[in-house]
Order: structure tokens, then C-alpha cells, then sequence
């Protein structure tokens, strides 16, 4: 979708997401200790601003103008501090080996602009520093429910394993995901890598 469109999906409802964090994201962040964080893709701010919360600091870019108002709306609300930058991924380059810790949640991009996306992302990870990488699955197109129609925005964990270059794999698995009045989980991609 083109950054109008998801402009208009942040701006018809006050939040389009979950006003809770990822809990995938939580499972995985939670033991870490705080440092600087990467939160690719962030829309309206909730996994940075839960990270915040724990005392990390934490940048959050998105492509989306409103839900990058949201983010830093929810923020000053919260009393939490937290960056919040409108930047296109696409040209968007992090700081090199800056983050403790870099994640990127529900990003689905055409295979060359993720292969881009991803490469910085891993650049940015600290030594010692944690990626996580959480998407739905290319399998739930078919067996699962939700996320993106198109097979070519859509990946498995072994996809993004060779997509992540410096990085040592600590997970690469599939996660299912209840989905509300859904008679089936959707099917995620999870990865998790440090850098050595």
C-alpha cells in the first residue's frame, strides 16, 4: 500500500492496532537489557512506547505522517520518551552498529525492497546487539488468516535467515497467532539473531 492509503487507515479510527505491545515482541525483549532500540515500521508507536516504558531508548520509524502523530501523541500522554521519525525505509539509513536492539514487525515488502530494509537493519545492530524480525508467514496465505494476499509480499523464516548478513541465527520459526472470531490462527515468520 502506498503511504496515503496508510495515512487514511490511521486517520478513520484512533487506533488501528492493539494499544498493548506485540507479545511476540514481549516474550523476546523482555529479559533484554535496556539500551537503544529500532523499531522499523513502528505505525502508531505501541511497541516502542511499551520499550520505553522499560527504560530503553528507542527511535520508531514509519512511512505513515498520522501514525507517526499518534506515536508521539501516545507518548507525551504516557510520559514516556520516546523518538518518533517519518521516514521512508526505503531510504532511510540507521546508524551502524548504534542499537541494542532492532526489530521489525508485519513489514511486507516486495523481495528486493526488504532484502534492502533488512540489510540495514542488520547494520544497525550493535555488537552483542539482538534483530528480531516478526511477519506473517508465506504458509498462511493458505493455511492461516489475515496479512497480505500477494505470495510475493510474504516470506518464511529460512527466507529471511539468508536475508540477514553478520548476523548469528538463534531462532527461525514459525509462530501461530488466535486470531478474533477467526476459525483458524494466523501462521507468523519469527526470527531472532545477535550479532557475535
Amino acid at each position: 500500500m502506498k503511504r496515503e492509503d496508510w495515512d487514511r487507515r490511521y486517520s478513520e479510527t484512533e487506533l488501528l492496532w492493539s494499544a498493548k505491545p506485540n507479545r511476540f515482541l514481549v516474550a523476546e525483549a523482555s529479559d533484554l537489557p535496556p539500551g537503544h532500540a529500532l523499531d522499523l515500521a513502528c505505525g502508531e508507536g505501541q511497541n516502542a512506547i511499551w520499550l520505553a516504558g522499560l527504560g530503553w531508548r528507542v527511535r520508531g520509524v514509519d512511512f505513515s505522517e498520522a501514525a507517526i502523530a499518534k506515536a508521539r501523541d501516545r507518548a507525551a500522554r504516557e510520559g514516556v520518551e520516546a523518538e518518533f521519525l517519518e521516514a521512508d525505509l526505503l531510504e532511510y539509513e540507521p546508524a551502524p552498529a548504534m542499537y541494542e536492539l532492532v526489530f521489525v514487525l508485519y513489514l511486507h515488502l516486495p523481495p528486493s525492497e526488504r532484502r534492502l530494509v533488512l540489510e540495514r537493519a542488520a547494520g544497525a545492530v550493535a555488537p552483542g546487539g539482538t534483530f528480531l524480525l516478526l511477519g506473517h508467514d508465506l504458509v498462511n496465505l493458505t493455511e492461516g488468516v489475515g496479512g497480505p494476499s500477494d505470495p510475493t509480499l510474504l516470506y518464511t523464516p529460512e527466507d529471511i535467515v539468508s536475508e540477514l548478513p553478520g548476523l548469528v541465527i538463534e531462532k527461525a520459526e514459525r509462530k501461530l497467532r488466535d486470531v478474533a472470531d477467526a476459525e483458524r490462527p494466523a501462521i507468523d515468520a519469527l526470527v531472532r539473531a545477535h550479532r557475535g
